[in-house]
């Protein structure tokens, strides 16, 4: 029955938006970064995301992280300037310590912008977190 799952809380994850220049380009370009800020690897790591508004909607993106290490991070995707003005939606799930986390973080619209930027925990660049 739905009464008996439990789904723990997510704390220590994060998802963060990074301004940051393409080596190969020399533009400076947003890009989605998981940072997982707890003692325990994140094993299975799945992201869907996909941008969204009441009138436009981007493809939905799926992607996998076996093991996130612990105090660590990765990149998930490049954010094109397009689509800085929707909704980016980032579904996350995990398992840490054998039990299955979910969480989803959204962007909302227009709020990425480089007046925006702070700290960001585990990662030495400053950027956005999700929501």
């Amino acid at each position: 029955m739905k009464k008996d799952i439990e789904i723990p809380e997510v704390k220590g994850v994060y998802v963060a938006a990074v301004r940051e220049k393409h080596a190969e380009y020399q533009t400076m370009d947003w890009n989605a970064y998981i940072i997982n800020d707890t003692d325990t690897a994140l094993e299975m790591v799945l992201l869907v995301t996909r941008g969204y508004t009441e009138l436009d909607t981007t493809s939905t993106m799926r992607h996998s992280i076996k093991v996130l290490p612990a105090k660590s991070f990765a990149k998930i995707e490049f954010l094109q300037e397009d689509v800085l003005k929707l909704n980016n939606e980032f579904a996350v799930t995990y398992f840490a310590d054998n039990k299955m986390f979910e969480r989803t973080y959204v962007f909302e619209q227009n709020t990425i912008a480089e007046k925006d930027v702070k700290a960001l925990p585990v990662m030495i660049q400053k950027g956005i977190l999700a929501s």
